[in-house]
């Protein structure tokens, strides 16, 4: 089957390295994006057919997928970013293409969704009440003491987060949301450090992971502003083991059949234990996937392709060779346009942010962890007076 058609949607910029290899692979590449992205810089010589639409969404987004499929065979629909999961998946069903449906992607979308499911299969997460019925909403502030994160359901990574201190202050919100509380979600607050873990997927089976832990937690770097680091894990840490297997419950419970995931899970402060926060069926944001190609030589979009199209031929998927070498990524805000990174030239540096205005990025590799998490500690400081920038948090996503 070289004759295969693969439609992507992506309405952030990210996925080229997909691209590439489903047409290394003989493949017929169509991508659908936003008007906005005409100018972004998108592996045109990869991509059989482009189309723009104002907006990504249903029904504008059905319609136009089932036009072209009257003369083009569609084989597979992948979307490119976290906010295309459940379009995707909606096509999906209306198209009768093979992959995840409606039901399984809400798991992966929905903070409430994969909540109630990982609970009902015995895996620990924090406290939480779904933000419908007052009685149940009042008899769990009673219960559960402030503070409290308020979380919409379906935004990506920390978008709309907010921490409450005390029931009025959720009052107000949920007058301000009017019609809209229902789609959110009240949650013990948990401190302790957050970590993450980035999967690959075959046939139900975890072939592939690998754990980071951040320097801050993401929603405070969200909210806050500040140095975002995260960092290889000992990968025979004990830690690690246990975020490895709970990662495990959390994808069988959920219903992940094949392709790339990004979990998040907290170790509470209180009683030593990992609770499972969220996951996405995507490639991490904030370049995450260089961090995991730095340490482990897996590009987490190309093997994504390569799972879906020995999928679709009958084929079995075979993980590349791994490296277990450790690496540790940084980023901010930055006050100038195009920081100068001239400066950061330690030979560790495998990677730099390039063409992202009032960014600044690195990611350090090394066979020492120590090496990594001293250079990441320079650096935080470092990158503090010579970029730093903070600015209220955005309202959208980031790429």
């Amino acid at each position: 089957m070289n004759d295969l058609t693969i439609l992507c949607i992506g309405s952030f910029f990210k996925g080229n390295a997909f691209l590439r290899e489903c047409k290394r692979q003989g493949c017929r590449v169509i991508l659908i994006t936003i008007e906005k992205l005409k100018d972004a810089a998108w592996d045109w010589e990869n991509i059989d057919e482009l189309h723009y639409m104002p907006k990504i969404v249903l029904p504008d987004i059905t319609n136009a997928v089932s036009y072209l499929a009257r003369d083009r065979r569609i084989d597979r629909i992948v979307p490119l970013d976290d906010f295309d999961v459940e379009t995707a998946a909606a096509l999906r069903e209306h198209l009768r293409t093979p992959g995840m449906g409606d039901t399984t992607a809400r798991y992966f979308r929905d903070k409430l969704a994969m909540r109630v499911q990982a609970k009902d299969s015995n895996i620990p997460v924090p406290p939480f009440v779904h933000v419908l019925n007052y009685d149940r909403l009042r008899a769990f502030m009673a219960e559960v003491p402030p503070p409290w994160m308020f979380k919409p359901r379906s935004q990506a990574g920390s978008i709309g987060l907010k921490k409450v201190e005390n029931s009025e202050e959720l009052w107000r919100s949920l007058d301000e949301l009017g019609d809209l509380q229902s789609h959110y979600l009240l949650e013990k607050y948990l401190p302790g450090p957050v970590y993450h873990v980035d999967s690959i997927v075959s046939e139900r089976e975890v072939v592939f992971n690998i754990a980071h832990r951040y320097g801050r937690p993401p929603m405070d770097v969200f909210h806050t502003g500040g140095i975002f680091t995260t960092h290889s894990l000992d990968y025979d840490d004990a830690e690690t083991q246990a975020l490895f297997a709970i990662n495990r419950q959390v994808m069988s419970s959920l219903g992940m059949v094949r392709g790339v995931t990004h979990a998040e899970f907290i170790r509470s402060e209180q009683d030593g234990h990992f609770y499972f926060l969220e996951t996405a069926s995507r490639v991490g944001g904030a370049n995450i996937d260089e961090l995991v190609a730095a340490a482990a030589g897996v590009n987490l979009w190309a093997e994504w392709a390569r799972i879906e199209l020995a999928h679709l031929r009958g084929e079995a998927y075979v993980l590349p060779p791994i490296r277990q070498d450790y690496a540790g990524l940084i980023l901010c805000l930055a006050r100038q346009d195009r920081p100068d990174l001239t400066a950061y030239n330690d030979p560790e540096i495998i990677w730099r942010l390039q063409n992202k205005k009032n960014h600044a990025g690195l990611i350090v590799a090394s066979p020492q962890a120590e090496r990594v998490s001293a250079l990441l500690q320079s650096y935080a400081a470092r990158f503090a007076q010579d970029f730093l920038a903070v600015l209220p948090p955005s309202t959208q996503a980031l790429a």
